[in-house]
Parts: structure tokens; C-alpha cells; sequence
């Protein structure tokens, strides 16, 4: 029996739909608000929702971008709405809703739109995680501020990332709920005419251009010269400059043509402080697509996560949630388990002891920087800014002890 969530804040609304869908032989949940209708869909997995747009707490495109960014809009969402312009009712579409019912909604307009999205449900594609999933103020809701603006003028953007990079999470972010995605990067065969047509509305993706054919960049060119005409997005990531990749056979004036539109992309262990946040989000999309039990992170378990240099960036995050979840032996991943996946004993190449992670993953000059800033700290702090003591501690002339401290920012 197909179970249908409906979401309104006005009660006759709410059973008048109630009683219309179940005589139909359809399974009923009733939401007031956005608050109830998040419980109601993570305890009754839904096939379909009903989701008013004017709500008291949460209104429903809030709503609808939160399921989407975090990976959840795997079931058709039908909006309502008795005073929405349509200027709302494309966003809604834009953003992953199926269909649009103005109130009063007819009988036989609701069963229709009911049957279509149910039809629709058993095979609704789940996306990958994006950037609409972090709504708290931070790098990951300005980077996906500054990636809204770009797409809204251009439909390529080349992401541009030092290795480790979250170039796959930015662009997800460009993905249309229930749009095709299509990596370039897995065809060995010529990009024809009606695969575009076919991915009208979708995103066309390569992680890595270095890592191209030649066959594939000519599919990656062929596609950018045809986004407009069938209204695709091409977004594409590399850690190479322009000069690297021709010099790796690809074409100056298509080069010329992908570099016009970039946006720089953080690693991992530039978001340090966003790593548990996002380990979070995947385990609850992996939930979502069935692909594990259900499964928590404990406190100290995400910080073990955080703590890790992820040389292998977000693809390495990725492996690692999903272990976790599919190893651990009761609901909750605990600290043992995240350090035995991420530094088992006996690891060669683990950082000294006492010395950071981070640090000792840090480009020479770099970690020589980090490491001198923390030993003038300490004597600093130790003998109370005694710039004597502190120049026969170190052995430096107070001269060029001055400069050092000036140089690592420190007084």
C-alpha cells in the first residue's frame, strides 16, 4: 500500500485530503508544520508528499531545498499553495518538486497528480550529497552562495582544487533533483546528439581533466559548445593548470573556453571544522539510499574523523562513513572503530606523537612555520614575554629574534 505524506497547517485541509487518499486505498500521514513533517518522513519513509508552501515554522521551498541538499529528495514531492506566484512555482520545480496544485485543489486534478507521482516514485534516482545540506553560517554555505551565483549566469564552471579537494560534493550542488547525471569520465564511446537530448536538464561531470582521453575531451568540447541548446550544466574539476593539460594533448581554445568560469574549491584539511558535519550528512544519505543499517556517530568518533589529515580527500570520506557504518556492530560508531579504519596499529607514516596530524601533512616550509609559531608560543607564555630569557633560550640575537616573531605574526 503506497504511503503519502501530506503537509499542511490548515486542519480541514489536512483531513478533507486525508479522507480523499485513503478511500483510494492509499496509506495516510498528516504533517501540521515542518518540524512534524521531518519526524513523519525520516519514521515513515513516505513514496510521495503533499507539501503546502505556507507553513508557520519552516515554509515548504525551505523545506524542499533541506530534503534535497541533504540527499533525501528520493521520493516525488507535489507542492500546494492557494496564494504562490509563479516565480514560486519554478523555483519549486528547479529545485526537485514534481508538480504544482493550486488551492482549492480539484478532486480529480489531485488524484491525477497523486498517480503520476507514484508512478514516478519507483523510479525516483537518488542524487548525491550537495551543498543545500549545510544551512549554518560557514565556508560550505558561502562557497555554495558564491556557486549559485556563477551557474545562475553561466552553465560551465571548472572547479579549480589543490588534491583532496570537495569538488564532487560542490558539484552535486549544481544538480536539479531528479536530473540526469552523467560522468564523462566513464564513456570510451563518441558523445552523440541524443545523449544530450536525453540528459536535457542534467548535469554533464568530470572529477578530473588530466585524467581524460583524447576521445573524452573531445566529448567534454563537443558538450560545451551544446549546453544552452539542451539546457545542461557542465561542470568540471581539475588540479592542473592550462599549462599542465595542453601539455597533455588538450586543445588551447577548448582550454581557453573551460578556464573562463572558475571557483576555487577547499580540501579537507581546510574544513577541518566541517568534517563531522559532513561524515554526518553522508551516514544519513547512505541510510536513506538503504545502503546501510541504521547507524550514529558517537562525539568522539567524529572527532577522530576531524582529526584526520584526509590526504585523499572527500572520495576517502566517503569509503571511510560507509566502512564505519557497515563494520560497526551496534548503532552507534564509537572512537575504536574510527581509529582502527584510520590508524591502525603498527600504520607507517602516522604523524610523531605529539605533533598534529595536520601539521606533519603540511608542505615543508609550511609545517617549519607551524612548528616554529608553537615553540615561540610556548616560551612566550612559559616565561611571561621575558624577551631576554627568551633570547638565551633560543640562541637568537634580540634582533633577528624581533624579526622572527614579527615574521610568524606573533608578539
Amino acid at each position: 500500500m503506497p504511503k503519502i505524506l501530506v503537509v499542511d497547517d490548515e486542519v480541514g485541509i489536512r483531513e478533507l485530503l486525508f479522507e480523499i487518499l485513503r478511500d483510494e486505498g492509499h496509506d495516510v500521514q498528516l504533517a501540521e508544520n515542518g518540524a512534524a513533517a521531518r519526524a513523519a518522513r525520516e519514521a515513515g519513509r513516505p513514496d510521495m508528499v503533499l507539501l503546502d508552501i505556507w507553513m508557520p515554522d519552516t515554509d515548504g521551498i525551505t523545506l524542499l531545498k533541506e530534503w534535497a541538499g541533504n540527499g533525501q529528495l528520493n521520493m516525488p514531492v507535489v507542492m500546494m499553495s492557494g496564494h504562490a506566484t509563479i516565480d514560486t512555482a519554478v523555483e519549486a520545480t528547479r529545485i526537485g518538486a514534481l508538480d504544482f496544485l493550486e488551492k482549492p485543489i480539484g478532486m480529480q486534478k489531485l488524484l491525477a497528480a497523486v498517480k503520476k507521482a507514484l508512478e514516478r516514485s519507483a523510479r525516483h534516482v537518488n542524487g548525491g550529497l550537495s551543498l543545500g545540506a549545510f544551512a549554518r553560517p560557514g565556508p560550505l554555505r558561502d562557497l555554495k552562495r558564491r556557486l549559485d551565483q556563477i551557474l545562475a549566469k553561466s552553465p560551465l564552471l571548472l572547479l579549480r582544487s589543490a588534491p583532496g579537494g570537495i569538488v564532487e560534493l560542490v558539484a552535486r550542488t549544481a544538480q536539479v533533483a531528479g536530473k540526469p547525471w552523467i560522468d564523462l569520465a566513464h564513456d570510451s564511446n563518441p558523445l552523440s546528439i541524443e545523449v544530450l537530448q536525453r540528459a536535457a536538464g542534467g548535469v554533464l561531470w568530470c572529477e578530473e581533466l588530466a585524467r581524460l582521453t583524447r576521445l573524452q575531451q573531445k566529448n567534454l568540447l563537443f558538450a560545451a559548445e551544446r549546453l544552452d541548446r539542451y539546457s545542461l550544466r557542465l561542470v568540471a574539476a581539475t588540479t592542473q593548470s592550462s599549462a599542465e593539460l595542453a601539455a597533455l594533448g588538450w586543445d588551447e581554445a577548448g582550454l581557453a573556453r573551460l578556464f573562463e568560469t572558475g571557483l576555487g574549491v577547499p580540501s579537507l584539511a581546510e574544513l577541518k571544522d566541517e568534517v563531522p558535519d559532513i561524515a554526518a550528512h553522508l551516514l544519513t544519505q547512505l541510510m536513506e539510499s538503504d545502503e546501510i543499517p541504521l547507524r550514529r556517530f558517537s562525539s568522539a568518533a567524529l572527532n577522530v574523523l576531524r582529526q584526520h589529515a584526509w590526504g585523499g580527500g572527500y572520495g576517502e570520506l566517503k569509503s571511510a562513513v560507509k566502512s564505519l557504518a557497515l563494520a560497526s556492530l551496534g548503532e552507534e560508531i564509537g572512537e575504536d572503530e574510527a581509529l582502527q579504519l584510520l590508524a591502525p596499529a603498527g600504520e607507517p607514516g602516522l604523524a610523531p606523537a605529539g605533533l598534529a596530524p595536520e601539521v606533519i601533512e603540511l608542505p615543508l616550509r609550511e609545517a617549519r612555520e607551524a612548528f616554529e609559531r608553537m615553540y615561540f608560543e610556548y616560551h612566550l607564555a612559559k616565561d611571561g614575554g621575558n624577551m631576554t630569557r627568551l633570547a638565551e633560550k633560543t640562541g637568537l640575537e634580540r634582533t633577528h629574534l624581533y624579526r622572527k616573531l614579527k615574521d610568524l605574526g606573533l608578539r
